[in-house]
């Protein structure tokens, strides 16, 4: 049972010329005999006579009420014809037999039964202007005054529906409000009032969005259930309904009682739709999207298995041709890539796709699901690529989610996630074709995409991740600074997002310690051969040292070993810095580990071996792995300004400038070696200073 028909009509009054007289229940066989007595009572009654209009009216009556039940369109038609010639004649009166708000209420009635008949809009509008003109005459106090307020209430909720105008949709519900109060508890019409309002509640939180629409709307559905028990003709649609405003503040609130209910309600209107029942398609396909929403919720395996069990049940009852077999092709293929994803049996996925290909043919430009049937259709294909490795299910899956992200302008509430997994896309076809335009897109995409989550997103931190990931790549390709520095913060905000207890911390940790470390080695590399010899055996002196007085050490260190540096002044070998460096990484990112027993021979760098690493990294104490790096930094810091000291070569204290300043970066307010790092970068400051007498550092040393 569908909610759009959660509005009925109220059978319009029968006021005869002959009082007394109701056909509205006659038999069959005597209504055949009642028209027959109108038409001759009309035939009787020439325009001149006094009861002209009351019998034009009478007949009219009778064959609606014929229409009712044989639905014969030509008795319709025939009943608007007299009811119109009846206004013609029948003059404004306070009451009567067939007086004029008679004549227009009953017009607009037939009108309003000939839309439901053939959707003919022009019928409607016309309904809906007799219907005022009927309660102007039928003011508060008059005995119909609550039949007329709530047929044109019913006719400006259809009129709602037919052209989205919400001003039409606010009068009905002040309309059945109005009503509401001429029907105290224990009134015989207050479950169907009740009913009414609150489908058109639900009708404009899903127009506005104002939550006490919805609130309302669920209030007097738990009404309605109360007074609508099993066996009432209003009580599988409560249901349904109620389910369905349950459903809508389960997505607003994301309380899941309210998606327990509306499942259990989803299970309780099933029980009264027999198989083969016009709208158990509705009821089906409902509850098979409650299962799918709780399966991601809670990752019950068995409600996504009754999903699937339910959409395929629902897809059997909308064949082709029916107008909501394209978002039940889309739903049951959402929930086997699901089912994909928790099981990896190919068949889900493959099946996924093609349905997704059948949707996409139901969803021409301009239908309000297109956008996201492209998407996932994409999203499909990727996953195929990922599994399967052809290359075509990649370019699909590109073009795809480029069309889906043309339909989602600024301000689509998809668009990130079209943002992001587009951009994904495009860095694996990086990966496999090595095009640097996919990697320079989807950084571009990541970036739009990071600014639709602010801190504090939930999904702000894989946007993080992959725009780190292809800035990586990039400096990789074109060694540009801008990117490793970019990465580095990148990284620091990771690591700032995953506070300490946090089972990815580690992880994030080590991605930040490792560009950290290439930045160490980078300078590494630049040290003679002795001064590189000369820096390993220091680092192989502190890492016998007690964690605890590294700090202390480091200074003394780096002192006792200037003069024997400046003595060797040996020429720049980067060959040998390079095999010396790849073999520092054996210290294996400092920690409790085994030094290397020498420094000779070349190892792959550990950077590469990721998944090895961070097994590594957990057996490490967090300060040890990225106090340490920075403890490096800060060491290699000196030696460059000692070689600037030697050398007189401005780029050496160029770069140990850099370096103290990311070094102090990283060491906040309140660590035990800022003061020390702050000393270093104004010694190198001043020297700057000296060299070239720009004031902005001697400023800043001071």
């Amino acid at each position: 049972m569908s909610s759009a028909d959660g509005a009925s009509y109220v059978q319009p009054e029968l006021e005869h010329g002959c009082p007394g007289r109701d056909e509205s229940g006659v038999a069959l066989d005597n209504l055949e005999e009642a028209v027959a007595l109108e038409r001759a009572a009309l035939e009787h009654c020439p325009p001149s006579h006094p009861c002209y209009g009351a019998a034009l009216y009478n007949l009219a009556c009778i064959l609606f009420t014929r229409f009712e039940k044989q639905a014969a369109m030509h008795d319709l038609d025939e009943a608007i014809k007299l009811h119109r010639a009846a206004l013609q004649v029948v003059q404004p009166r306070p009451s009567g037999p067939a007086d004029r708000s008679s004549s227009l209420h009953s017009l607009a009635f037939c009108l309003s039964s000939r839309y439901d008949s053939l959707g003919l809009v022009a019928d409607l509008e016309e309904a809906v202007a007799l219907g005022h003109a009927a309660l102007e005459l039928r003011p508060l106090g008059h005995p119909h005054h609550g039949v007329t307020l709530y047929n044109l209430a019913c006719n400006l909720l259809s009129k709602f529906k037919e052209q989205a105008t919400i001003h039409n949709l606010d009068e009905a519900i002040e309309m059945y409000r109005a009503v509401l109060q001429l029907c105290p508890s224990g009134h015989a019409d207050r479950s169907s009032l009740l009913h009414s309002l609150a489908f058109c509640l639900s009708n404009r939180y899903k127009s506005l969005g104002v939550v006490a629409d919805l609130e309302e709307a669920v209030g007097f559905g738990r009404m309605v259930l109360r007074l609508c028990s099993p066996g009432h003709p209003l009580h599988g649609e409560t249901l349904y309904n109620l389910a369905c405003d349950l459903f809508s503040r389960f997505e607003g609130q994301a309380a899941m009682h309210d998606l327990n209910e509306a499942i259990e309600l989803y299970r309780a209107t099933l029980q009264l739709c027999p198989s083969g029942y016009p709208d158990q398609s509705s009821s089906l396909h409902s509850l098979s999207f409650c299962l799918s929403n709780r399966y991601r919720c809670l990752g019950v395996v068995a409600d996504l298995e009754e999903a699937v069990t339910l959409g395929r049940a629902t897809l059997e009852l909308r064949p082709a041709g029916h107008p909501h077999r394209g978002v039940t092709l889309h739903n049951l293929a959402c929930d086997l890539f699901s089912r994909f994803e928790e099981q990896a049996a190919m068949h889900d996925l493959n099946e996924a796709i093609e349905l997704h290909c059948a949707a996409l043919q139901l969803c021409p430009f301009g239908h309000p699901i297109r956008s996201s049937s492209l998407h996932s259709l994409a999203l499909c294909l990727s996953n195929r690529y990922d599994s399967l490795g052809v290359v075509v299910d990649l370019e699909e899956g590109i073009a795809f989610g480029r069309a889906a992200l043309e339909l989602c302008s600024p301000g689509h509430l998809h668009r990130d996630v079209i943002l992001y997994n587009l951009a994904c896309y495009l860095f694996s076809r990086f990966k496999e074709q090595a095009a640097i335009h996919d990697l320079d897109e989807a950084i571009d995409l990541y970036r739009v995409a990071l600014q639709l989550h602010p801190c504090g997103h939930p999904g702000r931190a894989r946007i993080l991740v992959g725009l780190a990931t292809c800035l990586s790549e990039r400096f990789n390709k074109q060694k540009t600074i801008a990117d490793f520095e970019e990465v580095m913060k990148l990284r620091q905000l990771l690591l700032d997002l995953h506070p300490l207890g946090h089972r990815d911390r580690r992880k994030y940790l080590y991605d930040l310690a490792v560009p950290l470390w290439a930045s160490f080695l980078r300078h590494f590399a630049l040290l003679s051969s002795a001064e590189v010899q000369s820096l390993c055996h220091i680092i192989s002196r502190i890492h016998s040292v007690n964690h605890r007085v590294l700090a202390s050490s480091f200074h003394t260190l780096s002192i006792r070993l200037r003069n024997p540096i400046r003595q060797q002044g040996a020429t720049t070998d980067l060959v040998e810095a390079f095999r010396l460096a790849t073999s520092v990484l054996q210290l294996r990112l400092p920690g409790r580990f085994t030094i290397a027993p020498s420094f000779t021979g070349f190892t792959t760098p550990l950077f590469s071996q990721r998944a090895l690493t961070i097994t590594l990294v957990g057996r490490l104490d967090e300060v040890a792995i990225l106090g340490r790096v920075v403890d490096y930094l800060h060491l290699l810091a000196n030696f460059l300004r000692d070689r600037f000291l030697n050398r007189r070569t401005t780029a050496d204290l160029d770069e140990a400038i850099a370096l103290h300043q990311r070094v102090i970066e990283l060491r906040p307010v309140g660590h035990h070696a800022r003061a020390s790092s702050l000393h270093d970068l104004a010694l190198c400051l001043g020297d700057r200073f000296r060299a070239k007498a720009a004031t902005a550092d001697l400023e800043k040393a001071t």
